[in-house]
């Protein structure tokens, strides 16, 4: 794998204000495991193209900016940028295109593509890991959508598990484990934190509301809403679908019952913001009778707060306060 030239002393690398000292007497390769699979890198990589809003923040978070030759991030989620605790990094930080392609990538000489299957990877389009390799370029897979073996179900372990994976993982390449441990700790007390609101109450029944008019596009087990959802202190509806994301019927949805409904607030080409969306539901005759629809129970967060990324903690707590009433 190509990767950037280690240094052999420490740096300072400065991510989201905060200053992050990082280990850099690394010339021995790392080994860890990605999608169930043992990817070696010899050298720190310098030159990493990100894919989508909550992979990029992975990024930031751990301090890495100046690990990366740039980002892509499909202009419509405007939303996400507007409320990244990371505005400063991306706006430091080149946006490379809307859309990631062979070429994108090879324009700026990545030596890694951080990415996921239908996060950027698709076999459709020829942007595939096996793909990059062929062009002397790395991959690392975002765990959230890791394939599970059933056909192109994605999804291989609890969502925050997947995202403490990353990090993780994300540490060891980077040599960065003292940080990706920091946040891990942080995340796992903010999150223990947000379930007491919710702690001796009842669980409401959740419906992850994402888009989609004649079928709704929704949430299963394997994805982040799942952990966003069961922390704060409810029911994901879906919660016995083992995949991340997947298109499901409005019958289903109806015999669920859902008692909150939660929405991703993005542009998904028809009903573009969260007031839409509820207008739509509310007026969808066969969910009338739903307590969620009859009880004004909704709840948005942002794309960026509803697929793997450093903030998911954030959300949880969030989410919980609503439920809670807090």
């Amino acid at each position: 794998m190509r990767t950037a030239l280690a240094l052999v002393s420490l740096l300072l690398v400065t991510g989201c204000g905060a200053t992050v000292a990082q280990s850099t007497s690394a010339a021995d390769p790392v080994t860890v495991t990605n999608c169930g699979q043992q990817v070696t890198f010899d050298r720190v990589p310098s030159k990493v193209v990100t894919n989508d809003t909550g992979i990029t923040e992975l990024m930031f978070a751990l301090g890495l900016s100046d690990r990366m030759a740039g980002y892509v991030v499909d202009g419509n989620n405007t939303v996400d940028l507007q409320t990244s605790p990371w505005k400063g990094d991306f706006s430091s930080t080149r946006k490379l295109a809307d859309k990631i392609s062979k070429e994108v990538v090879q324009g700026v000489n990545a030596d890694l593509v951080f990415a996921g299957w239908n996060y950027g990877f698709s076999e459709s389009t020829g942007f595939t890991p096996d793909a990059l390799k062929q062009l002397g370029i790395g991959s690392y897979q975002l765990t959230e959508a890791c394939r599970n073996g059933v056909g192109k179900q994605r999804g291989i372990m609890p969502a925050l598990d997947a995202l403490y994976t990353d990090l993780r993982n994300l540490g060891k390449i980077f040599r960065v484990e003292a940080k990706a441990e920091e946040l891990i700790k942080a995340y796992q007390g903010q999150i223990e934190n947000a379930g007491r609101l919710m702690a001796g109450k009842a669980r409401p029944k959740v419906f992850l509301y994402d888009s989609g008019q004649d079928q709704p596009f929704t949430s299963g087990k394997n994805a982040a809403p799942q952990d966003v959802i069961s922390k704060a202190g409810g029911d994901n509806i879906f919660g016995d679908l083992n995949d991340s994301w997947a298109t499901v019927n409005w019958e289903t949805v109806v015999q669920r019952d859902p008692d909150v409904v939660l929405i991703v607030d993005y542009a998904d080409g028809q009903a573009n913001t969260p007031a839409q969306k509820q207008a739509f539901l509310e007026g969808f005759a066969p969910l009338r009778n739903s307590p969620a629809i009859k009880n004004k129970r909704f709840f948005s967060l942002p794309y960026a707060a509803l697929v793997e990324s450093p903030r998911n903690p954030a959300s949880i707590e969030a989410f919980a306060k609503y439920l809670a009433g807090v």
